[in-house]
């Protein structure tokens, strides 16, 4: 081997180290728009069973489908937003309420006390804050409602653009599996095809059975608040049961958040005879949903959905936890059927690999 093909290949070397840097540079640039892409793909994946369902049962024509679904979406998406409307209001005045008169009463007790001691030590404070510039801080209003304003423009941008690219992902399930085969080497155009309809079939499994979770957790939250008789029973069970999304994290806020909520839906009654046996007895209900979730529902459908082991999903949810936190945990199980999927067709003879995949 000569010097000139070492350089050549130095050279070869560096020139492929560089373009995956730009390459990284660039899809970290642009990750906004990556993660606008994957949310409208996991919509497009939610929507496709009925899709096939209006179009194959009920005759619709495509584009009729995709725009009914879309608005069932939207429908479902504004519904829930305005169910949760009606709890925060009540929640606000609640603690708004609160016994204000002696938080008052308390606040002003407190300022004569102070006052009192910093006279014994010749300090005036009422001197003193007039003195100080207290409205200064002030001159940050108008950058607060403007990050304000800026926040509320890019959440309408974002939701637009989920919107747009998953009606097109809907019209035409081909379009995103076009754009990979793209860029797929020549010659593994069809392991790289049947990788895909894996990997749609499995998610969109994955994902439904993820609603269907959460389904049975709203209905067992929603009978024991109902039982109980907690204000905004169906709204709380609906936020807890989402919660759930986030694996074992998930749990342990909505159960924190269904002890405030049960709580301050009771303020006026006893704390010991009232609030606290009240709050135990739900607490005892969701202990009960959580176990049935934990036992039977979690299992049985990510299992069925992913067709891996519970207790390799366990462990890759805690790899994703620790790797990316509460985000890692919600993208864990997707993630790790993509791989597999992708394993299976290209990496089918590997030990390890046939030991993963044997199921799907």
């Amino acid at each position: 081997m000569n010097s000139n093909s070492i350089t050549n290949g130095i050279l070869k070397a560096i020139a492929i180290l560089a373009g995956v840097i730009v390459g990284l540079y660039f899809l970290y640039t642009i990750r906004t728009v990556l993660i606008y892409i994957c949310i409208a793909a996991i919509i497009s994946l939610i929507a496709r069973p009925l899709i096939l369902f209006l179009r194959n049962k009920l005759k619709f024509p495509n584009t009729l489908a995709v725009i009914f679904t879309m608005f069932l979406y939207i429908g479902i998406t504004f519904g829930i937003i305005g169910l949760f409307i009606p709890l925060i209001t009540e929640q606000s005045e609640s603690l708004s309420l609160l016994q204000t008169d002696k938080l008052s009463a308390s606040l002003e007790s407190t300022f004569i006390e102070i006052d009192k001691y910093f006279k014994t030590k010749d300090i005036d404070i009422l001197d003193e804050l007039k003195s100080t510039d207290l409205f200064s801080g002030f001159s940050q209003i108008p950058n607060i409602v403007n990050g304000i304003i800026s926040a509320f423009g890019s959440i309408s941008a974002g939701l637009f653009a989920v919107l747009f690219i998953s009606f097109f992902f809907m019209k035409d399930s081909r379009l995103l599996k076009r754009s990979v085969l793209t860029l797929t080497p020549t010659g593994k155009e069809r392991k790289m095809y049947d990788s895909i309809e894996k990997i749609n079939g499995l998610l969109s499994r994955y994902f439904i059975g993820l609603l269907l979770q959460i389904l049975i957790l709203f209905v067992i939250y929603t009978i024991v608040l109902l039982i109980f008789g907690i204000n905004n029973a169906v709204v709380i069970a609906l936020l807890c049961a989402i919660l759930n999304i986030i694996p074992y994290v998930g749990p342990i806020i909505s159960g924190l958040l269904l002890i405030f909520l049960t709580m301050t839906s009771n303020l006026g009654l006893d704390f010991q005879s009232e609030i606290v046996p009240k709050t135990i007895y739900v607490m005892i209900g969701f202990v009960i949903a959580q176990l049935v979730d934990n036992l039977f529902s979690q299992p049985k459908i990510f299992s069925t959905a992913t067709k891996a082991h519970p207790l390799e999903i366990f462990l890759v949810i805690i790899i994703g936890g620790i790797l990316m936190g509460a985000v890692g945990m919600i993208i864990a199980v997707p993630s790790y059927t993509v791989l597999r999927v992708i394993l299976k067709e290209y990496l089918s003879e590997n030990k390890i690999v046939k030991s993963l995949t044997k199921d799907i």
